[in-house]
């Protein structure tokens, strides 16, 4: 079975810390960055099979990062789902028109949110499929 790879994007270092150690425990490999910036040049670098983009990030935010990323031949067709606190509809609207995928509202319910993973990896190479939820 591949090993599947996320890379988180997220400044806040409880929650990079929560989500990494849901990801992990649940059998993905996990790459991180701080800054948009930082996860671009990974996302560009190592190809992850999906990316979880924190919204509210400093600097460039995740909905400009998720454009750019889109916007790349080289990381277009890899999947983002948008990681945040803000979740009016309006938000989710940005995320998606941006090229997210879906939405992930923050506080992150571990249940759900392995689940909501689990939906990027159909098939015999999610761990989701493995029982791992």
């Amino acid at each position: 079975m591949k090993t599947l790879h996320i890379l988180v994007i997220e400044d806040h270092p409880l929650n990079l810390e929560l989500v990494t150690d849901l990801l992990q425990a649940a059998g993905y490999s996990v790459l991180q960055a701080k800054t948009a910036e930082d996860g671009i040049r990974l996302a560009q670098d190592s190809f992850p099979d999906l990316i979880l983009m924190d919204i509210g990030l400093p600097g460039i935010d995740g909905i400009d990062a998720a454009r750019q990323l889109k916007g790349d031949d080289r990381t277009r067709a890899i999947p983002i789902l948008a990681l945040t606190a803000y979740a009016m509809p309006e938000d989710e609207r940005n995320a998606r028109e941006a090229g997210c995928a879906g939405f992930i509202p923050k506080p992150i319910q571990p249940r759900k949110f392995l689940e909501r993973i689990g939906q990027c990896f159909p098939g015999p190479e999610g761990p989701a499929s493995q029982g791992i939820s």
